[in-house]
Formats: C-alpha cells, sequence, structure tokens
C-alpha cells in the first residue's frame, strides 16, 4: 500500500495504517486509496493542535478486503483550507460540513458548506482549543476549598478561581 502514496509518511495509529500527505496532496491521496479498494468512508475530523495548526483525518475501510487505512494531513491554523472529498465520497460531505463548522476548516470544492448544528448567527468555531466557553464565564466558578478547610467550612469561604481553559476577564474575546 505505501507504494499508492509516494509523498506520504507512512506510521501507525490504533493499529491501523496511517499516511501522512501534504494539504496539496490529500484530494489525490484520497482518490487513489479508493481506486485502490478502500472505498468506503467512514468518517472524517479534525484535531486542533494549537499553534501547530489542525490535523483533519479521515478514515477508510475496504469492504472485500477487510482492511482500513487512516489518512491525515495538517492545515496552518492562521488559513485552514483544503480541498474537499465530497466529490470523491458522496458520504464526506456531512463531515466536512461538520468539521468547517466545529473548527472553522475551509473545504474548497464542497457543494455547500451550511451551518449544520449550530445556531444560526453563531459566532465562533466551538472545538477549537482557543475557543471560551461563555458558559462558564458568566456563571462563576465555585473555586477550590481553602487548604485545611472542612467540606461545611468550604461552601462558605471558598477561594474563587476560574475553570481549566478560561483565560483571566478582560483578556478574552471572540477567537
Amino acid at each position: 500500500m505505501t507504494d499508492l502514496l509516494p509523498g506520504a509518511r507512512w506510521g501507525r495509529a490504533t493499529g491501523r495504517p496511517l499516511a501522512d500527505v501534504d494539504p496539496g496532496d490529500w484530494l489525490a491521496s484520497a482518490t487513489a486509496l479508493r481506486d485502490a479498494g478502500h472505498d468506503y468512508f467512514d468518517l472524517l475530523t479534525a484535531v486542533d493542535e494549537q499553534e501547530a495548526g489542525f490535523d483533519v483525518v479521515v478514515h477508510l475501510w475496504s469492504v472485500p478486503g477487510r482492511t482500513s487505512v487512516l489518512l491525515r494531513t495538517r492545515v496552518p491554523r492562521a488559513e485552514p483550507r483544503l480541498d474537499s472529498l465530497a466529490g470523491v465520497f458522496k458520504g464526506a460531505a456531512w463531515h466536512e460540513r461538520q468539521a468547517a463548522e466545529m473548527f472553522g476548516i475551509d473545504f474548497h470544492g464542497h457543494p455547500g458548506l451550511d451551518p449544520l448544528l449550530l445556531p444560526d448567527g453563531f459566532d465562533g468555531a466551538p472545538l477549537r482549543k482557543d475557543f471560551v466557553l461563555a458558559s462558564r464565564v458568566v456563571r462563576p466558578w465555585p473555586g477550590a476549598p481553602e487548604p485545611g478547610q472542612s467540606s461545611a467550612e468550604a461552601a462558605v469561604g471558598r477561594r474563587k478561581t476560574l475553570p481549566p481553559g478560561v483565560p483571566a476577564p478582560g483578556t478574552w474575546g471572540s477567537p
């Protein structure tokens, strides 16, 4: 299988072959894998790797061969853009809509990246690690008990702390 994608870096993840490709080779690599028999599209997802960008991963399955392969690429955080696989795998359209909505990744050539899960007018990409959960900021975090306090005393005098992942007030805005 490694000869199918000459520019790929091969490894293993979760017991499956994993091909890392450059974003420019994404569409051609997925097409080559489909043509080689991995014609069942299982899923497409993304992972926020913070400053490094976003890893986009697709899982493909060969029904007759009973084998699977993972295809992965990394797009830059500043301009997360990738060719759409919707023309190669019809099932990719829904997954790309979700990744576009939740991570802000633009899938070039997609037939319609309409919002799928979030309400109309929602601002931001909630699965990005820098997205601030407004509900945690609006409702105060209960804090942690001071050292040496009993649980009864802790309810009265807790040290106010911010929940994990929430920046100090006045230092955050819309991503």
